[in-house]
């Protein structure tokens, strides 16, 4: 995308129509992402093995470190280099976007190692037992040791793609790793192919991420003569100078992943001490309540780039709008989502798996999770708007209440009110007081910015 093509996007297209020109593509390729989680668990799930089901979401915590990890160096350097395109500084974006992937690459090479040396100290404290502990351990040795790098580098190159406009080519990237995941996983895991079972989901996950790394190296290398981002490792002379910046501005999405690996793990933990099919019921939900997640994530990384530009250049009212625009759609499916999972719980959890006992727990578990959504649907989009606006403390808080303060004590709490369901509580509590925070702090930021009333 050259300079004109971007700046008619971010700067002359009617503000809502900008704002979908670059959500729609993001969600697409969240939702595809999504698809092939879906498609994991579904083949998996086919086997009719708890014990295996149960295993992808043992490993769900530690894998979310690596979207920690792409979130700060991914998210973080998108929000830098947008702002500094916004003031026209394309030389420093440059620079910004080459520091961004290299040290996302050198951050996802430590956590990959980290975890081949503590991996089995590590998924005990997510949920493993002694049943699935061997399964657990293959899988999250494809997708996090050997995958790691791959999974980081292909999000924050997305991102960095995202950053100058080209929604699309970074759709195109994410959903191509997604659809391959998608048409390995019943080769690798099932019995009738090469019979892998959980461990060859992982390796499916693992060959794919690999696949979109590849493809956004590609695209760079071949649009050089008008893109803005790069690679070159000469740009890490100036680290020092410009880390920061994108430290602080992942440091909300990534702390959010982060301490999310925190909670899911204790959630997991405390339903661990009731039975394998309860592990395997919270990993069925867990994948179900990701859909208005991976939505309203979408809209976010869409809308970030875009109204980092805006408020940077000045024109707060554009930004405004598309803000508006954006909030208005996530919060809108998020309601939606939540009407139907009320109504066809049962009916939707038995797409993943036909054991009764394992449905029944699903079923119960969602209809409570749920009703988180509506509230996380608000926060996020408020979140990306101070990290587009430089209010990267406002934005942390928000993150840190969502996931980090309250988590803990109230599994602790809740389980012992009402045990196994009373945990299942503690996401619409914890994210609706998260809300009432963000209503404060997003009115305050009104009053400071005038073209936001």
């Amino acid at each position: 995308m050259n300079k004109y093509e971007r700046i008619q996007i971010f700067e002359k297209m009617p503000p809502v129509k900008a704002a979908f020109n670059q959500i729609l593509p993001a969600i697409a390729s969240q939702l595809v992402i999504l698809a092939y989680n879906l498609t994991d668990t579904f083949f998996v799930g086919v086997l009719n093995d708890p014990v295996q089901t149960s295993a992808l979401q043992v490993v769900y915590p530690a894998f979310t470190m690596l979207n920690a990890v792409s979130a700060l160096f991914g998210t973080g350097g998108a929000a830098v280099v947008a702002r500094a395109l916004g003031k026209k500084e394309n030389e420093k974006a440059a620079v910004l976007s080459s520091i961004a992937f290299w040290t996302g690459l050198g951050g996802s090479i430590l956590l990959s190692l980290g975890f081949l040396i503590l991996g089995r100290i590590i998924l005990p404290i997510c949920g493993a037992t002694p049943e699935n502990m061997a399964i657990s351990m293959k899988y999250a040795t494809y997708v996090i040791t050997l995958g790691g790098p791959f999974a980081v580098c292909s999000n924050v190159l997305a991102c960095l793609v995202k950053s100058q406009g080209e929604a699309r080519a970074a759709s195109f990237g994410i959903s191509l790793g997604a659809v391959l995941n998608i048409g390995l996983d019943p080769i690798f895991v099932l019995p009738k192919f090469l019979g892998m079972g959980a461990g060859g989901a992982g390796l499916a996950t693992a060959i794919s991420n690999a696949c979109a790394m590849l493809f956004f190296i590609n695209h760079i290398a071949k649009t050089k003569e008008t893109r803005v981002i790069g690679f070159k490792p000469g740009s890490l002379r100036q680290t020092n100078e410009f880390f920061g910046s994108i430290l602080s501005s992942g440091a909300p999405t990534c702390i959010l992943n982060a301490l999310a690996v925190v909670a899911v793990a204790a959630q997991t933990n405390f339903v661990s001490r009731y039975r394998v099919e309860a592990i395997a019921a919270l990993g069925i939900v867990k994948k179900l309540d990701q859909i208005p997640l991976y939505v309203a994530m979408g809209i976010g990384a869409g809308m970030l780039p875009i109204l980092a530009y805006n408020y940077s250049s000045g024109n707060k009212k554009r930004c405004h709008d598309i803000f508006a625009a954006g909030c208005t759609a996530s919060v809108a499916f998020c309601v939606f989502c939540t009407v139907v999972y009320e109504l066809a719980a049962p009916r939707l959890c038995s797409i993943f798996i036909k054991n009764e006992d394992t449905v029944g727990l699903a079923a119960a578990f969602l209809r409570r999770m749920v009703l988180a959504m509506p509230s996380m649907a608000f926060c996020n989009p408020v979140v990306n708007l101070f990290q587009a606006g430089g209010r990267i403390k406002r934005a942390t808080l928000i993150t840190v209440i969502r996931k980090g303060v309250l988590d803990i004590p109230l599994l602790a709490l809740m389980d012992r009110l009402g045990p196994l369901y009373g945990c299942m509580w503690v996401q619409p509590i914890v994210d609706g007081s998260a809300m009432i925070v963000t209503i404060f702090l997003y009115l305050k930021f009104r009053r400071e910015e005038p073209e936001f009333s």
